[in-house]
């Protein structure tokens, strides 16, 4: 079994009126099965109100299901005995950090969640140098969370949930709100946890550029699992994606639209250096005396 396993996951939104009546239903997650490996790199997909972040939930235990079953490295999340253990498995960052950092100072708010399960103080302080030094904020530990920037309390929340020692961490669209170098800073610290400390990442986000590095891509769509591969297999389904609502990578898109304007192109294309490892013989051919432009690559600073 893998870190996370989902099996006929139903999971249904009930609103009540005032006398507890259930005046409507509306289905999030509908027959789900889910298998996720430890020490994998998963993104996940989908327009909003695909059920995304409801299952995110779920892995927490921040929600339980309606029917099926959600493991956790085994433990059954409906379990009250093995909640705890849940949640300290599975780590949750959310969209907005300033919900998540309650303290004053950066070190005392990373050491918080250790210390709220009760480990000794000694070992909390160990945690917490580790868990900074390992999001690339230690010479802020001693700084105010509002004097920083919103990719920074982003990776201080990030390292609090670090000092939890969960095996898999469950990010829940946490560039929504950043600028595009908040977004950066955070998914390069993502994927070096990864990388690294071989921590289980479960990333959720609409940022199409954000996942080309997963290992794996799930799209979701009313509650179920569309599509499911690698970064690349996905990206080739270009008119399959936009019939999801969803956009893909820039350069992706301008290599789809080179592809129907006639250019022979392989499907997925992920990166700039990607197009114009293609490209360059196709323009080289064309006009032979063009032969600067491969320089002009090999000299752009871009690696993307």
């Amino acid at each position: 079994m893998g870190i996370i396993k989902a099996s006929k996951l139903i999971f249904d939104y009930v609103r009540r009126d005032e006398e507890e009546n259930i005046e409507e239903v509306n289905r999030a997650i509908d027959k789900l099965n889910l298998e996720i490996e430890e020490g994998t790199f998963v993104a996940i997909l989908g327009h909003n109100g695909s059920g995304k972040s409801t299952l995110a939930k779920q892995i927490n235990g921040i929600l339980l299901p309606t029917d099926g079953t959600v493991w956790v490295s085994g433990m059954d999340t409906s379990d009250e005995n093995s909640i705890w253990d849940v949640r300290k498995t599975a780590g949750m960052v959310f969209q907005n950090p300033d919900n998540q950092i309650i303290g004053n100072i950066v070190e005392e708010d990373v050491g918080f969640g250790p210390e709220n399960i009760g480990v000794p103080t000694e070992e909390i302080w160990k945690r917490v140098d580790e868990s900074l030094e390992a999001v690339g904020m230690t010479a802020y530990r001693l700084k105010s969370p509002n004097k920083l920037s919103g990719g920074q309390k982003q990776r201080v929340a990030i390292a609090g949930v670090m000092a939890m020692k969960p095996k898999c961490i469950v990010l829940d669209e946490p560039t929504a709100m950043l600028d595009p170098n908040g977004r950066k800073e955070v998914i390069r610290t993502v994927r070096e946890l990864n990388r690294r400390e071989k921590i289980t990442v479960l990333l959720i986000t609409h940022y199409m550029e954000e996942v080309i590095h997963a290992d794996r891509v799930i799209v979701m769509d009313e509650g179920r699992i569309v599509m499911d591969g690698t970064p690349k297999e996905i990206f080739s389904r270009v008119r399959e994606l936009k019939s999801y609502r969803l956009d893909v990578p820039q350069v992706t898109e301008l290599a789809y639209e080179l592809k129907e304007a006639g250019i022979d192109l392989p499907d997925g294309i992920l990166s700039r250096r990607e197009l114009m490892k293609y490209l360059l013989p196709i323009i080289k051919e064309k006009y032979p005396d063009q032969v600067h432009l491969e320089d002009g690559v090999k000299n752009d600073g871009n690696k993307g």
